[in-house]
């Protein structure tokens, strides 16, 4: 009697379409896997955010230094910046600058020391192109050279390395003219309003090389003060 069910079920099967009796065969042939084998899915990864690496710095152009204004421009008669690198341009730019400054210094030192001297007595009355020898700091020499050396020295660690580099240069990262004072705050951080104070500065400057050239001469064609 066991056996007729499992006559039943043949015969059942037997009448089934020849489709599906191949689909019932695949999966009686078929082994499952153990359970502990069957590996879960894993959670998808998520990528690490790409970082963009900084821009490069934009090439060096001489003309978009400070100190180009009109009415001139761009005004190198001479070439003097035609084939000179980076590092010679800022070789000259903080020559510049420093003729600049003691130039602002020594016409406003003109003007004001023939008018107001209350040094030493108030007795050098004297054309300010000699006064310094009128006083007795003329016998100091040594401890001025002293003093203005100290600041020559600092400023050999702007320079690029003699030694195998090219030689009376300055460094790409050393930002002209900044010895580190400014006890007012008067340095602008927008870099637009900093090259436009950079710019005032070079011309009241070079306006003063010409300025404090012009009162010495005078003065040693005179022989007199000029105020």
């Amino acid at each position: 009697f066991h056996t007729l069910p499992l006559l039943g079920g043949l015969l059942s099967v037997a009448c089934l379409p020849s489709s599906l009796q191949m689909v019932l065969a695949r999966l009686s042939t078929t082994t499952l896997a153990p359970r502990a084998l069957v590996r879960m899915q894993e959670p998808p990864v998520t990528p690490a955010p790409v970082t963009e690496a900084p821009p490069a710095p934009p090439a060096f152009n001489v003309k978009d230094l400070p100190g180009i204004s009109g009415p001139l421009g761009f005004f190198d008669p001479l070439g003097f910046s035609t084939d000179a690198s980076e590092g010679k341009i800022k070789f000259y730019r903080e020559v510049e600058l420093k003729h600049a400054r003691v130039a602002m210094l020594a016409s406003l030192g003109f003007l004001v020391g023939e008018n107001f001297h209350p040094l030493f007595g108030g007795n050098i009355d004297v054309p300010s192109y000699i006064a310094f020898q009128e006083t007795p700091l003329q016998t100091f020499w040594p401890a001025v050279m002293l003093a203005i050396s100290i600041l020559e020295v600092f400023s050999v660690f702007s320079f690029n390395s003699p030694f195998g580099g090219e030689p009376w240069s300055i460094r790409s990262d050393y930002e002209s003219g900044d010895l580190g004072f400014d006890p007012l705050g008067l340095k602008p951080t927008s870099a637009a309003e900093y090259k436009e104070m950079a710019t005032k500065e070079l011309n009241n400057g070079r306006l003063a090389m010409f300025a404090i050239a012009g009162m010495v001469g005078q003065e040693l064609a005179t022989g007199s003060k000029l105020f």
